[in-house]
Order: structure tokens, then sequence, then C-alpha cells
């Protein structure tokens, strides 16, 4: 009895587990992580290099943009036709998007035809084909009794390989799927059905868009999903597409937005990519097929190859002696005898041990049991390196877009369609669980498209209605902001008119043009140390600045002004700056040291003194008592007087602008104006005292002055140190009180002023400055979202806001090298929830606003410099702007646009504009300087 149990155990070991040896005999097939890891990197550069336009022609995945910009966004409608070509059987649909009595809202009502494809017309002319296509949609037409006078918008899905200029464009690339129709490689297959239509006649259609079953799949989910930015098609080929962000798509002008891009995958591993992961069967497959070295990917992966290499596999292990004792049938050798719905059913949960020995004893072969489990077994690896292939391009895709949009995790929808996916028990379990290992971060949805290439193809045209209206209602509101060169010229005319009047002061006049009392600019022999003190907002400076040699040496430190002091009395505010000057004077060891000092207070002041000026209002929440009305100079002096420890000798009091003049002059010689475009705007520049008649009327000495040359030792002076210059404060902010802007004022802008402290003032300045662009951009918002034209429709109370929409937004919004990222950045902050198109909308108004501003401010720039060239009687003038102010410095554009004005408007001069370095502060300390330099000469 013993015996006969080891007689029993040795032989039970001789019979080796059927799936362990196919296992050994089918290692190569079988992928690990770490390969389908290597295979994804190898995908994604290949991405890469298709995106490329250097690397393009040599790429094996060729990355062809469809000019799709857009997934629905639920609110297309409207009636389409749509025709379906993409293998045996052809379809002729009417699509209903979102019309009809009783269609449930983001549903679509399609009825469908199916004509069949007769094998000659696939290997016929183009002629043929398409005037085949043509007969049926026009039989279709009839049968549906819809009419045929009225213009039908068409849809086209044609599922081969092609190169689209435009979305109603296709330039076919090569046939796949067993056509080789003659006459149409490198051919527009629009235009040859366009021309077919044409000759069938009684037809009158627009080809709106063409798309592949790729694109149509992903569309098709994304009407219900609007996470779908994914088509992935596993069927009798396969193929997938996604959205790139444009910036990455070189074949394709422009950077806004998002393309859908058709990878054309199938290619992948026909530059031999993928040689050291195909086996011999793979190999013997390629060579058997009609495009031997093509279509590399989709051999090991796709429908059309499965069961065949399933048969090779099973053929080989056979003559081996591995499986039916070594007897192999005349049907086992036959091409295409096991079938890819072979290989489903063979793997089906309950019934596949049984359906592999029907298909077996169907090809003339009598398995045993230990041969079903093993050929089951081979069909399991096959189909399983299929769906960890098809994981590893998915996972480089999914990839690329978190990696685009800058995600730390990725919410995404992946639309499939195909009938592997579809009818394979086990495929769509293996590719999810394979993707979602590989990729944790990012959380991904399947969905199976329902009619994806013809409905998609249907939703695409939908789409791209849908962005042509939307852009043509959101052109029609930004063309409010469009300054014509007439207009800006209007503007200068205007501007000039004010600067005149201001300078008269007769009549009604809203640029104030205030003296200075600033006769010269620096002329580079400043030296010593000067004090500068820079009050103009939250923050008071006080600097010491030495000039020697035409240089410069900057202290400063920075104190807070405390709301309380901003708002109490007057005396608390002064003496709390004399306090912050004390402290200053300490630090610096200067304290006994009675420097001459010029004080910036960027404030409203009326000046009858360089050293002299009064209030005439606060601003920028100043509001402290007893202060309006007085000599700021004088309250600094008097709280300095209270302290009796330090002593100033304040020479002059300037604003912001004055000193951004004064400190780019330092170096260099022709600068003669100065322009602040930041929070707010204002421009000085070096007036001819003659023109000055409101300083002639309110006193003579001005004019004798000015007609009167100094004497330095018995000789005249140069014209340089003569007084025959002021520089002239404009308060050009003022433009358009009167009117005068009325014509290019929008609703928006009028908004804006409504609502500002100040309505009806500053009108100029509401335009063009820092502080109200942002409120102007949030006024346009909200009225586009009102219409339906932005996020949906849906106003977030975040929006409703007003000055939550920053004007360090634009600068963000518009920075050229962070594309969309950066606007989706600053909406979400705003709690706007918003998609790619809505993301251009914002970039295109926040463009059109501040471009407008830009304009604005070249035109008045523009009637300053021509101003001056007329003024000195000159054919052509050299002249330097200093300029300061973060809205000129930080914005991406303004500076450029409003140079750009400049030259058209003022043809004759030719303006540098030099970028001020501490100009409020190292200005008032030059003032002082010159200041202190002019009394030297007279004593």
């Amino acid at each position: 009895m013993l015996a006969v149990h080891l007689v029993s155990f040795y032989f039970s070991k001789l019979q080796e587990d059927p799936t362990k040896k196919v296992d050994r005999f089918l290692h190569a097939m079988r992928l690990n992580d770490d390969q389908i890891c290597e295979i994804s990197a190898r995908f994604l550069a290949e991405m890469r290099k298709g995106l490329s336009s250097e690397s393009n022609a040599a790429a094996a995945v060729k990355m062809l943009p469809t000019h799709v910009r857009s997934t629905p966004d639920g609110s297309e409608k409207g009636q389409f036709l749509a025709l379906d070509l993409g293998g045996s059987k052809f379809k002729v649909l009417q699509v209903k998007v979102r019309e009809g009595v009783g269609i449930r809202k983001g549903e679509v009502e399609m009825e469908e035809k199916i004509y069949p494809m007769p094998t000659e017309l696939r290997t016929g002319t183009g002629a043929e084909l398409f005037d085949h296509v043509s007969e049926c949609l026009k039989e279709f037409l009839h049968e549906k009794k819809i009419d045929t006078k009225k213009k039908h918008p068409l849809a086209f899905t044609f599922s081969f390989p092609c190169e689209q200029p435009s979305l109603d464009q296709g330039f076919l690339l090569s046939w796949c799927k067993n056509f080789r129709v003659r006459g149409l490689q490198g051919k527009d297959v629009v235009r040859t059905l366009r021309d077919a239509i044409s000759r069938a006649g009684e037809m009158d259609m627009e080809v709106l868009a063409m798309v592949n079953d790729t694109v149509a799949t992903m569309m098709t989910c994304g009407f219900d999903d609007p996470y779908c930015e994914v088509g992935l098609i596993i069927g009798t080929g396969t193929n997938a597409c996604y959205m790139e962000d444009m910036r990455h798509v070189d074949l394709i002008e422009g950077d806004e937005g998002r393309m859908c891009i058709n990878t054309e995958w199938a290619g992948f591993g026909d530059d031999g990519a993928l040689n050291d992961f195909t086996t011999e069967f793979d190999r013997e497959v390629d060579a058997a097929s009609s495009n031997p070295g093509k279509q590399v990917f989709e051999k090991m992966v796709s429908g059309m190859y499965l069961g065949e290499l399933v048969r090779l596999v099973v053929l080989k292990m056979a003559k081996l002696g591995k499986l039916f004792d070594g007897h192999v049938s005349d049907a086992l050798r036959t091409k295409g005898k096991i079938t890819t719905a072979d290989v489903a059913a063979m793997e089906e949960y309950r019934n596949g041990l049984k359906n592999t020995k029907d298909i077996l004893m169907h090809l003339g072969l009598s398995p045993s049991h230990d041969d079903c489990i093993a050929v089951q077994h081979v069909s399991t690896i096959v189909s399983f390196r299929s769906s960890n292939l098809v994981a590893a391009g998915l996972s480089a895709i999914l990839t690329r877009i978190r990696q685009n949009r800058n995600l730390r995790v990725l919410r995404v929808t992946v639309g499939v369609d195909g009938t592997v996916y579809k009818t394979h028990p086990q495929y769509p379990k293996r590719l999810h669980k394979v993707v979602r290992r590989l990729l944790p971060e990012c959380h991904v949805r399947f969905v199976l498209s329902d009619s994806g290439s013809s409905k998609g193809a249907a939703l695409v045209s939908a789409v791209a209605q849908r962005l042509t209206s939307q852009s043509r209602k959101v052109d029609e509101i930004l063309s409010n902001f469009k300054l014509s060169e007439e207009q800006q010229q209007l503007v200068k005319d205007r501007m000039r008119a004010g600067l005149e009047a201001g300078l008269r002061s007769q009549g009604p006049f809203t640029i104030k043009m205030l003296p200075s009392f600033i006769f010269h600019k620096p002329n580079g022999k400043e030296h010593g140390k000067f004090l500068a003190l820079d009050l103009g907002g939250t923050n008071f400076r006080a600097l010491l600045v030495r000039f020697k040699k035409q240089k410069s040496r900057i202290y400063h430190k920075i104190y807070t002004i405390p709301l309380e002091i901003m708002q109490g009395t007057g005396e608390e505010l002064f003496d709390h700056l004399a306090q912050c000057v004390c402290d200053f004077l300490d630090y610096m060891g200067v304290k006994n040291a009675r420097l001459p000092t010029g004080f910036t207070f960027s404030f409203p002041c009326e000046q009858t003194a360089i050293d002299t000026g009064k209030l005439v209002t606060w601003t920028k929440g100043f509001n402290a008592t007893d202060c309006e009305g007085h000599d700021v100079v004088g309250l600094l002096r008097e709280a300095i007087k209270r302290r009796n420890d330090f002593d100033l000798d304040i020479v002059a009091l300037i604003n912001d602008t004055v000193g951004t003049m004064m400190s780019c002059a330092y170096e260099d010689p022709r600068c003669e104006i100065g322009l602040i475009a930041g929070t707010g705007t204002n421009l000085c520049y070096m007036e001819e005292l003659k023109n000055i008649k409101k300083l002639h009327q309110k006193s003579g000495t001005a004019e004798k002055d000015q007609e009167t040359p100094e004497v330095e030792n018995g000789k005249e002076t140069d014209r340089e140190t003569r007084r025959s210059n002021m520089c002239i404060n404009t308060e050009w902010g003022g433009l358009g009180d009167d009117g005068s802007l009325d014509n290019i004022i929008t609703a928006f802008d009028t908004e804006v002023d409504q609502n500002s402290v100040n309505p009806g003032k500053q009108r100029f300045e509401k335009l063009t400055s820092g502080m109200y662009l942002g409120e102007i951009v949030r006024q346009v918002l909200l009225d586009l979202t009102r219409r339906g034209l932005l996020f949906r429709g849906h106003i977030s109370e975040c929006l409703k806001k007003p000055g939550i929409f920053e004007t360090r937004y634009l600068s963000q919004i518009e920075s050229d090298h962070l594309a969309l990222l950066q606007v989706r950045s600053v909406l979400q902050k705003l709690g706007l929830d918003s998609t790619c198109h809505d993301s251009i909308i914002v970039k295109q108004v926040c463009g059109a606003v501040s471009r407008r501003a830009a304009q604005l401010c070249g035109a008045g720039m523009a009637a300053v410099v021509d101003k001056i060239r007329q003024n000195r009687g000159l054919d052509h003038l050299n002249i330097t702007v200093g300029v300061d102010g973060a809205l000129y410095k930080l914005h991406p554009h303004f500076s450029q646009i409003l140079q750009e004005t400049v030259k058209v408007l003022a043809p004759q001069c030719d303006v540098t504009f030099f970028p001020s370095e501490e100009g409020s502060g190292k200005g008032a300390a030059l003032v002082a300087a010159v200041a202190r330099q002019n009394q030297e000469m007279l004593t």
C-alpha cells in the first residue's frame, strides 16, 4: 500500500500546474509595475516629442491638434446632422441637443440609421466613397422628412489619422482598419465631402467640425461630466486624446487656453521604443499585417490583434508538445481563427473554461482539462498585457495633465469606448486597478461612452457654435474699451487744452497745474548730506542721502503710522512724525546737525513757495483734524519746536511726482518730466515761466525774474541757471471732470465713479490708475456673468464685494509666462469655479482695461511732450521721462503700450522712459540740495 502511494505522489509531481507552464513560456508578456512605469515614462517623452515643432516630424506619437478648444459646459443647444465613418458600417444621425418637449436637462436626443459599407468602396476611389456617403445622407433627410431647403449644421466623425489645420479641415495621413481608398491620402477629406454633397444636390450643409472617434467619445462623456478631459478607445483599434495646454502645442499659433490633442498613440513603438518589450509573437503578427513596422502599440493592445496573438502562442506551445499532446489542427494553423470575441469568452467568470473547450474543439482539437486551463491562461496573459500597456499610456497622459496644471491632486474623468472595453469581462477592472495603483495622486473616474463617436461629433459642433457666439458677445462688450487712434488723438487734444487752461486759471479748468516753485533740476554738482522725509501712505520714511561726485548713498528707516494717529488730531500726527525723525537722527548719529531737508508730502497741497503748502484735503485713509487748510511744513516745524531736542532746515515741500523727476534728472540731464503710474496717477514737467499766467496774476515778481538775468561775478549766467522754467505739478487726474471724456467713459466706469468717495471727480485717474482698474474689471466680470457668458452664470458672493478684485491681479493674470495657471489661481482665491474658457475671458477683460489705461496715459504724455517741443520752437525734441509706480513697473504690458502710444501720437518727439529708484525719497533730498545750491549762488 505504501508503494502505491509513493508512485501516485511521484506522478502527481510530474503533472505540472498548467498555469505555471504558461507563465514560464510567456514570461516576457507578464509586465510588473516597474516595467509599466518605464513604458509610461517613454510614452511621456514621446508626447513631448510630438508636441514640439522641432521634433514632431520624427515623432512616432504624432500628437495631432484637433482645434477642439473646450469640452461641453452643459449650455449647448441646437439641432445637428452627423456622419460617422470609421469601420464596416456607416451611420447618419439627427442629433438634438436640449431640443424638443420633454427632454431632460443635459439630455441629447438622437435618431440614426446604419448603412452598409460595401467592401469594394473600401478599396475604391475617394469620389466613390464620398458619393455613397452623400447619397445615404440625402436618403436619410427624405426618410426623416427633414427640410432639404434649410441650411443644416453637419458634424463629421472620421476615425482615421488626419492632420487638422482647423476644426473643419482634415488632411488624411494614412488609412487603417482595412480601408485602402485611392486618391485621398494627403487630401482634405472635408473638402471631398463637401464636393460630394454638392454633386448629390438637394442639400444645403455647413460642415462645422470633423473629429475622430476618440475626441467624440471625450465630448460625449464631457456633456454629462465636466471633469471629462480624456477620451480613450479600446476596440478594434486603440487611441487616446486629452486636453493639452495651448502653450505646449507648438504646431498651433497662440498660447491661450487648451486644445484637445489626438495622440494617435497606436504608433508608439514604431521607432523602436518598445523593442525590449515586444515578443516573437508580436513580431510575427506585425510581419503578417498589412502595414509591417507601423502601429506597433496598437498591435500589442487592440481587438484587431489580441485573438491572433493568442492563436500564435497556442500554436507554438502545441508544436512544442506543451498542449494537445503535440497535435496541431489545420484550423489552428489558419490566421484569424481565434478572435478577440473568443478571448473575451474564454475569460468569462463562470463559463470561461467551458467556452475555452468549445472554442478549441471548434478548431478541430481534443483538449484535456489542463489544456483548457492553459489556453485560458494564455488568453488572460495576452489581454492583461494589453490593459497594462493601456494603463501605462493613460498614466502618462494623466501625469502630464496634473503637471501642466501644477496640481498636487488631479480629479479627472476618462470617457471610454470600444468593443474590447465593453465586452471583455475582466478588462475594465484590470485597467482601473493598475491606473489607480500607479497614480494614487489622481482621482480617476472611468465613464463608458454612449454612442460616443456619433453624438460627440454633434457636441463638438455645438461647443464650436457656443464658443463663437460667446466670443462675439464678449468682444462686443469689450469693444467699449478699445480706443481708436482718432479717439486717442482726441484725448491728447483735450489734455493739451486742459494744460493750457490750468496755466491761465481762466474759465473752468479741471487740470490744476500747480506751481512747485522748483526752478532748477540737479546739475550733478550737488554734494553733502541731506535729510528726506516721505509721507504718502500708512508708512513714513526718513532718509539720509549723501551726494558726492554725481553719486549718492542712501540710508533710510521706515516707520508705521498707526490708524489712531492717521485719524486722530493733527497735533498727534505731526508729533508722531517728529518722534520718528528724532529716532532716525539718533540712529544715524546726526541729531545735532541742522540738515537741509526735503519733505515729500503726497497729498493735494496748494503751494505759494517752495517750502510752503496748504493741505487741500486728506486722501488714502488719513483724516487727522486741524490740518486741512493749514501749512503742513509749518505744522511739522511746530511739532519739532515742541520737542526742543533737534532742529531741521526744511527747505522744500514736494510731491512724489516731482521727486521722481528730480531723482531721474540726477542720472539723466534730459529728464524734464515726472510720471507716476501706480495706485494713483500724476505728471509734472518743466514749463516756461512766461506761460504760467496764474503765477503772474498773483505776483509780478516771477515775470521780473524771468526777464532779468542773474549775474555771477559780473557775468550773465547761462540759461540753465536762470529762472526761465518752473516744475508744474499738473494733477492731471482731474481731466474729464467737466465731461470732456464722456465719449470714452463706459457704463462700468460710471458705476465705479458713483461708488467712489468722490463721485464726478478725478475721472481721468479713475480710468488709468491702480486704485480703480481692478474694480472696473470686477464690474465687467459681474456683467458678463449676469449675461451667462462667465462662470456658468453663477455670481459668487465674493465677486459681489467692491474692491475684492485688486489691481495687482491684473499684472499677475496678464503675465505671459504663467499662461492660464495664474488666472485659475487668482479666481480660486476669489471663490470662482472657473473653466479654461472662463480664464481666457477674464484675461481678455484685464487686457482690455489695462490697455485702455496705458493708451490714455500715453495720449496725455504725448500732449505734454508736444507742448514742450512747441514751447521751444523745435522740429524734433529729445527728452527723458522719469517714471515710478507699481502699474508701470510691475504690469507686464502697461509700459510698452504707453510708449507705443506716445510714438504714434507725438512722432516728432523722441521720448526715453527712465524708471525711478527711490524717487520720492532721493528726489526730496535733491530738491533740498538744489535749493541750498541756489541759496549759496545768491549769497
